[in-house]
Formats: structure tokens, C-alpha cells, sequence
């Protein structure tokens, strides 16, 4: 593994996410195929085991897709374990004809953001081992690919935020209430179509409901919800298209990350 950063997850690394205990953290690429198999099956241990989704490749423990082999993969791991508990992958733009197409444009129609393409990366096959979902390993990996977006030169980060509609899409009411009106506001945003769109005419819940937390450090972040969200009949989701300028991002983040 290319070691990236590590922290102590007791350390406080965001005003809003903390972690306790006394594990130390490491972020890297992967390097070796070993690690990479380590990845693949902590993703299927989430998406498949607990989250239920039906991925065709995912077989013997491990989930893989014909996307892999151009990705960049970004790895957590916990130090005394050495276990893998993170992980999140990039495509960089000169991949992505090589991987055929971008994972979201079998989601969406992204011919609106074509003009981003050259300087655009994807992000996605984000997952975190249960027991570290407080907030730092999430942090450390978008440190990590605020690293890589800077050392390569690239502007935008394209990816898809999934929302369960196992509460009958009450969640999703509440995300595409927020995305709407921001959506209003900036007319000038470009928007992606989705393929299989999901009726959002039907998310008129006025249930309460909480945005997810990584849709919530998304806009956070300074990104944008760029349509309407698509239907994902393999994990029972809707999907939200999600951009980020990076010379748009929170000035916050833009320091923490070390971002000009």
C-alpha cells in the first residue's frame, strides 16, 4: 500500500466528525492485487451481505466490476489489525473510455457535463466496516482523494449517492426537497438525466426524515445535486447525481485538505 496519512481515530479531525477509541488509522492506495482483494471484500461484506444488493460479479466473497482495473482504490486500514475498513475508488478521466464509460452514465445521461469531461474524475464503491462509522475513516478517504484530484490536475468529482427506499422512499422525499430547491437556485448548474428515473412526483412524504450523513458531508463539502435521482434495482435505492467543483469547495475543507 502507497501510504497516503494516518491519525490516531480519537483525534478530532472536523469540528463535526470525531471518532473514539484508541485505533490508529492509515490511508493508502492499493498496490498489490492481495489489497485489492482485501477491498473487494470488504465491499461485498457491506453491499451484499448486510445491504443486500445483487451485483452479478459479486461471487466468492468479493465484489468486483469491470471498472476496477482503472480505478484508483483507496484503502482504511486499522493499524493493529491490519484489517481493511474503507474504502472508496476514482477513475480518472484518461480511463474512463478503457473502463467504457463512467459507472454513473449507466445511471444517468451525463451528455450535459461533457464539456467537464477531460478534467472530471468518478468517485464511488464508497463503504465503511460498521464499526467505524463516526466520521474519520470517511474523512481520511476524502483526503485522500482531495490528493489525488490535486496531484492530477483535475476540477470535478462525479459520483452517485444512493438513498435505501426500504422506508418507502421517505428519506428520499427529503434529499430531493433539499436538491429541488437548490436546483431552483442555481438554473445555471449543469444537470445530468437519469435512465431509469425514479418517480419523484410520488416523494411527497411529509414523514420526518434526516439527510443520510454522506449526502449531508456531500453538501457539506460544496457539491451539488445535479437531477433527479435514477432507480437502482440492485440495491433498492435512489441514486442522486452528485458534482463537486473543487474550486468551489467549503474554504474550510479547502484548508483542511490542503487545497490552494
Amino acid at each position: 500500500m502507497l501510504e497516503l496519512a494516518r491519525i490516531q481515530s480519537d483525534a478530532v479531525v472536523d469540528a463535526n466528525w470525531t471518532t473514539p477509541g484508541p485505533q490508529s488509522l492509515v490511508l493508502g492506495l492499493a498496490r498489490t492485487n492481495e489489497e485489492l482483494e482485501a477491498i473487494q471484500r470488504l465491499r461485498y461484506n457491506v453491499f451484499t451481505e448486510e445491504m443486500h444488493a445483487v451485483f452479478p460479479n459479486a461471487v466468492d466473497g468479493l465484489d468486483t466490476d469491470r471498472y476496477d482495473p482503472w480505478c484508483e482504490h483507496l484503502m482504511v486500514r486499522e493499524t493493529g489489525s491490519g484489517m481493511v475498513v474503507g474504502t472508496y475508488r476514482l477513475l480518472p478521466p484518461e480511463h474512463v473510455s478503457k473502463a467504457g464509460g463512467y459507472y454513473s452514465d449507466t445511471e444517468f445521461d451525463l451528455s450535459g457535463l461533457s464539456h467537464l469531461y477531460p478534467v472530471m474524475a468518478e468517485v464511488g464503491r464508497s463503504c465503511t466496516h460498521p464499526d467505524y462509522r463516526s466520521g474519520a475513516v470517511i474523512m481520511l478517504l476524502w483526503s485522500g482523494i482531495a490528493n489525488l484530484m490535486k496531484q492530477y490536475g483535475f476540477r470535478y468529482v462525479l459520483g452517485c449517492a444512493s438513498v435505501s427506499l426500504r422506508d418507502d422512499g421517505v428519506t428520499a422525499a427529503e434529499v430531493w426537497r433539499v436538491a429541488s430547491k437548490e436546483l431552483a437556485r442555481q438554473p445555471e448548474l449543469a444537470r445530468v438525466v437519469p435512465r431509469h428515473r425514479y418517480p419523484v412526483e410520488r416523494l411527497d412524504s411529509t414523514l420526518p426524515a434526516r439527510i443520510p450523513p454522506l449526502i449531508k458531508g456531500y453538501l457539506k463539502l460544496g457539491a451539488s445535486i445535479c437531477g433527479e435521482p435514477a432507480w437502482d434495482p440492485d440495491f433498492n435505492t435512489a441514486d442522486f447525481p452528485v458534482l463537486l467543483d473543487i474550486h468551489a469547495m467549503d474554504a474550510r475543507y479547502r484548508r483542511h485538505f490542503g487545497i490552494g
